[in-house]
Protein backbone atom coordinates (compact mmCIF):
# COMPACT_ATOMS: atom_id res chain seq x y z
CA UNK A 1 0.00 0.00 0.00
CA UNK A 2 3.04 2.41 -0.19
CA UNK A 3 2.56 5.20 -3.01
CA UNK A 4 4.31 4.73 -6.58
CA UNK A 5 6.08 7.16 -8.54
CA UNK A 6 2.10 8.80 -8.67
CA UNK A 7 0.70 9.26 -5.88
CA UNK A 8 -2.31 7.51 -6.96
CA UNK A 9 -2.98 3.91 -7.38
CA UNK A 10 -6.00 3.40 -9.98
CA UNK A 11 -8.44 0.90 -9.37
CA UNK A 12 -10.96 1.39 -12.30
CA UNK A 13 -11.28 4.26 -14.55
CA UNK A 14 -14.45 5.33 -17.13
CA UNK A 15 -15.68 8.14 -18.50
CA UNK A 16 -17.66 9.26 -15.21
CA UNK A 17 -15.37 7.87 -12.42
CA UNK A 18 -12.31 6.82 -11.07
CA UNK A 19 -11.66 4.89 -8.16
CA UNK A 20 -8.20 5.05 -6.92
CA UNK A 21 -6.17 3.53 -3.68
CA UNK A 22 -5.31 6.09 -1.35
CA UNK A 23 -2.42 5.76 0.23
CA UNK A 24 -1.77 6.12 4.86
CA UNK A 25 -0.63 8.89 5.73
CA UNK A 26 -0.92 11.57 3.44
CA UNK A 27 -4.18 13.90 4.36
CA UNK A 28 -6.77 13.87 1.35
CA UNK A 29 -7.32 17.78 1.33
CA UNK A 30 -4.76 20.59 3.16
CA UNK A 31 -4.71 20.85 6.65
CA UNK A 32 -2.93 23.25 9.01
CA UNK A 33 0.13 21.28 8.77
CA UNK A 34 0.89 23.05 5.26
CA UNK A 35 2.05 19.30 3.85
CA UNK A 36 1.10 18.40 0.31
CA UNK A 37 -2.45 17.17 0.36
CA UNK A 38 -3.40 14.29 -1.96
CA UNK A 39 -6.27 15.85 -3.64
CA UNK A 40 -3.95 18.03 -5.08
CA UNK A 41 -1.54 15.59 -6.68
CA UNK A 42 -4.62 13.97 -7.67
CA UNK A 43 -5.64 17.16 -9.55
CA UNK A 44 -1.95 17.61 -11.11
CA UNK A 45 -1.86 14.08 -12.37
CA UNK A 46 -5.26 13.46 -14.23
CA UNK A 47 -5.15 17.37 -15.54
CA UNK A 48 -6.75 18.62 -17.80
CA UNK A 49 -9.62 16.07 -16.63
CA UNK A 50 -11.74 17.80 -13.13
CA UNK A 51 -12.21 15.41 -10.23
CA UNK A 52 -15.12 16.36 -8.10
CA UNK A 53 -14.54 14.53 -4.20
CA UNK A 54 -17.79 12.53 -3.03
CA UNK A 55 -16.33 11.43 0.09
CA UNK A 56 -13.10 10.95 2.28
CA UNK A 57 -10.65 8.80 4.17
CA UNK A 58 -8.66 10.12 6.81
CA UNK A 59 -5.16 11.10 6.69
CA UNK A 60 -4.42 7.80 8.16
CA UNK A 61 -6.75 5.48 6.19
CA UNK A 62 -5.92 3.91 3.12
CA UNK A 63 -8.24 2.19 0.93
CA UNK A 64 -10.80 2.87 -2.18
CA UNK A 65 -11.98 6.42 -2.94
CA UNK A 66 -14.23 7.31 -5.67
CA UNK A 67 -13.52 10.15 -6.96
CA UNK A 68 -16.24 11.76 -10.07
CA UNK A 69 -15.00 13.12 -13.14
CA UNK A 70 -17.89 14.92 -14.07
CA UNK A 71 -21.14 16.83 -12.40
CA UNK A 72 -23.96 14.76 -12.72
CA UNK A 73 -21.80 11.84 -11.85
CA UNK A 74 -20.67 13.77 -8.53
CA UNK A 75 -24.53 14.68 -7.80
CA UNK A 76 -25.38 10.95 -7.98
CA UNK A 77 -23.12 9.78 -5.82
CA UNK A 78 -23.25 12.46 -3.29
CA UNK A 79 -26.91 11.49 -2.60
CA UNK A 80 -26.07 7.82 -2.65
CA UNK A 81 -23.79 8.38 0.30
CA UNK A 82 -26.12 10.68 2.04
CA UNK A 83 -29.00 8.00 2.08
CA UNK A 84 -26.55 5.46 2.82
CA UNK A 85 -27.19 3.23 -0.73
CA UNK A 86 -23.15 2.84 -0.79
CA UNK A 87 -21.99 -0.36 0.95
CA UNK A 88 -18.84 0.24 2.91
CA UNK A 89 -16.40 -2.11 4.19
CA UNK A 90 -12.99 -2.05 5.91
CA UNK A 91 -10.24 -4.02 7.06
CA UNK A 92 -8.87 -3.09 10.29
CA UNK A 93 -5.86 -5.24 12.60
CA UNK A 94 -6.81 -4.56 15.94
CA UNK A 95 -5.71 -5.14 19.90
CA UNK A 96 -6.45 -8.64 21.51
CA UNK A 97 -8.86 -11.50 20.07
CA UNK A 98 -12.24 -10.27 19.06
CA UNK A 99 -14.54 -13.10 19.41
CA UNK A 100 -16.43 -12.37 16.21
CA UNK A 101 -16.36 -14.81 14.04
CA UNK A 102 -20.21 -14.24 13.14
CA UNK A 103 -21.04 -10.89 12.60
CA UNK A 104 -21.38 -8.34 15.52
CA UNK A 105 -22.90 -5.58 15.95
CA UNK A 106 -21.48 -2.22 17.69
CA UNK A 107 -24.61 0.25 18.97
CA UNK A 108 -23.20 2.81 20.70
CA UNK A 109 -24.48 6.94 20.23
CA UNK A 110 -21.38 9.25 19.39
CA UNK A 111 -20.89 12.60 20.59
CA UNK A 112 -18.26 14.95 20.25
CA UNK A 113 -15.37 14.83 22.69
CA UNK A 114 -12.54 16.96 23.33
CA UNK A 115 -9.59 18.38 21.32
CA UNK A 116 -11.34 17.08 18.29
CA UNK A 117 -11.85 13.53 19.33
CA UNK A 118 -15.26 11.81 19.28
CA UNK A 119 -16.43 9.71 22.25
CA UNK A 120 -19.17 7.39 22.98
CA UNK A 121 -22.24 9.19 24.73
CA UNK A 122 -22.37 7.35 28.01
CA UNK A 123 -19.83 5.75 30.34
CA UNK A 124 -17.94 3.08 29.42
CA UNK A 125 -19.09 0.76 32.28
CA UNK A 126 -22.71 0.73 31.12
CA UNK A 127 -21.85 -0.75 27.59
CA UNK A 128 -23.25 -4.42 27.75
CA UNK A 129 -22.69 -7.04 24.97
CA UNK A 130 -26.54 -9.25 24.51
CA UNK A 131 -27.22 -11.79 21.46
CA UNK A 132 -23.64 -10.27 19.62
CA UNK A 133 -24.72 -6.66 19.63
CA UNK A 134 -22.67 -4.23 22.09
CA UNK A 135 -25.26 -1.40 23.07
CA UNK A 136 -25.66 1.47 25.27
CA UNK A 137 -28.72 3.06 26.22
CA UNK A 138 -28.80 6.53 24.24
CA UNK A 139 -28.99 10.11 25.39
CA UNK A 140 -31.09 11.87 22.83
CA UNK A 141 -29.90 15.17 24.22
CA UNK A 142 -26.91 14.41 23.70
CA UNK A 143 -26.00 11.14 21.38
CA UNK A 144 -26.10 10.79 17.66
CA UNK A 145 -27.03 6.89 16.69
CA UNK A 146 -23.88 5.19 15.55
CA UNK A 147 -23.69 1.53 14.03
CA UNK A 148 -21.49 -0.65 13.21
CA UNK A 149 -21.01 -4.25 11.81
CA UNK A 150 -17.95 -6.46 12.96
CA UNK A 151 -16.66 -10.12 11.90
CA UNK A 152 -13.30 -11.48 12.86
CA UNK A 153 -11.23 -12.96 10.09
CA UNK A 154 -8.00 -13.84 11.60
CA UNK A 155 -6.59 -13.31 15.44
CA UNK A 156 -4.19 -14.90 18.22
CA UNK A 157 -3.54 -13.62 21.60
CA UNK A 158 -1.99 -10.18 20.23
CA UNK A 159 -3.95 -9.17 17.56
CA UNK A 160 -7.02 -9.42 15.16
CA UNK A 161 -8.07 -8.89 11.76
CA UNK A 162 -11.56 -7.58 11.14
CA UNK A 163 -14.13 -6.39 8.75
CA UNK A 164 -16.19 -3.69 9.78
CA UNK A 165 -19.33 -2.36 7.88
CA UNK A 166 -20.46 1.25 9.18
CA UNK A 167 -24.08 1.77 9.04
CA UNK A 168 -23.95 5.31 9.76
CA UNK A 169 -21.29 7.62 8.52
CA UNK A 170 -19.83 9.55 11.99
CA UNK A 171 -16.65 11.22 12.25
CA UNK A 172 -13.99 8.73 13.60
CA UNK A 173 -16.82 5.97 14.38
CA UNK A 174 -14.75 2.65 13.45
CA UNK A 175 -12.19 4.13 15.45
CA UNK A 176 -14.14 4.88 18.56
CA UNK A 177 -16.22 1.83 18.68
CA UNK A 178 -13.53 -0.02 18.44
CA UNK A 179 -11.81 1.37 21.17
CA UNK A 180 -14.76 1.53 23.59
CA UNK A 181 -15.42 -2.08 23.38
CA UNK A 182 -11.61 -2.80 24.45
CA UNK A 183 -9.70 -3.53 21.02
CA UNK A 184 -8.47 -0.32 19.32
CA UNK A 185 -6.88 -0.58 16.24
CA UNK A 186 -3.22 -0.80 15.92
CA UNK A 187 -1.39 2.68 14.99
CA UNK A 188 -4.16 4.72 16.83
CA UNK A 189 -2.76 7.23 18.73
CA UNK A 190 -5.65 9.13 19.47
CA UNK A 191 -8.09 6.67 20.22
CA UNK A 192 -6.04 4.25 21.34
CA UNK A 193 -2.66 3.90 23.94
CA UNK A 194 0.40 5.05 21.96
CA UNK A 195 2.64 3.56 25.31
CA UNK A 196 1.01 0.12 24.79
CA UNK A 197 3.20 -2.21 22.58
CA UNK A 198 0.70 -4.21 21.58
CA UNK A 199 -0.26 -0.96 19.55
CA UNK A 200 2.18 -0.49 17.79
CA UNK A 201 2.19 0.06 13.84
CA UNK A 202 4.14 2.12 11.36
CA UNK A 203 0.88 3.38 10.46
CA UNK A 204 -3.58 3.27 11.50
CA UNK A 205 -4.31 -0.05 10.43
CA UNK A 206 -7.51 0.64 9.12
CA UNK A 207 -8.16 -0.01 5.21
CA UNK A 208 -11.26 0.71 3.09
CA UNK A 209 -11.57 -2.01 1.46
CA UNK A 210 -14.75 -2.38 -0.75
CA UNK A 211 -16.93 0.41 -1.76
CA UNK A 212 -20.49 -1.42 -3.18
CA UNK A 213 -22.11 1.30 -5.52
CA UNK A 214 -25.35 0.74 -7.52
CA UNK A 215 -25.25 1.74 -10.70
CA UNK A 216 -21.37 1.65 -11.07
CA UNK A 217 -20.63 -1.73 -9.21
CA UNK A 218 -18.05 -2.84 -6.34
CA UNK A 219 -14.81 -1.87 -6.22
CA UNK A 220 -12.26 -3.34 -3.89
CA UNK A 221 -8.48 -3.40 -2.78
CA UNK A 222 -6.75 -5.93 -0.55
CA UNK A 223 -5.01 -3.95 1.68
CA UNK A 224 -3.79 -5.32 5.40
CA UNK A 225 -4.59 -8.81 3.93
Amino acid sequence: MQPTSHMHEVLFRSENLLVVNKPSNVSLLADRSGAPCYWDRLKEEIAPEKPYLVHRLDKGTSGVLLVALNVTTQRTLTRAFQARDIGKFYLAWVVGALNATTTHSIDLPLKKGRKSRYRVAGQRGDITLNNHTWHLDPDPLVGHPSVTRVRTVAHDERRSLVILQPLTGRTHQLRVHLSWIGHPILGDHLYGKPNDPRQQAERLQLHCHRLRVPGFGTFSERGLL
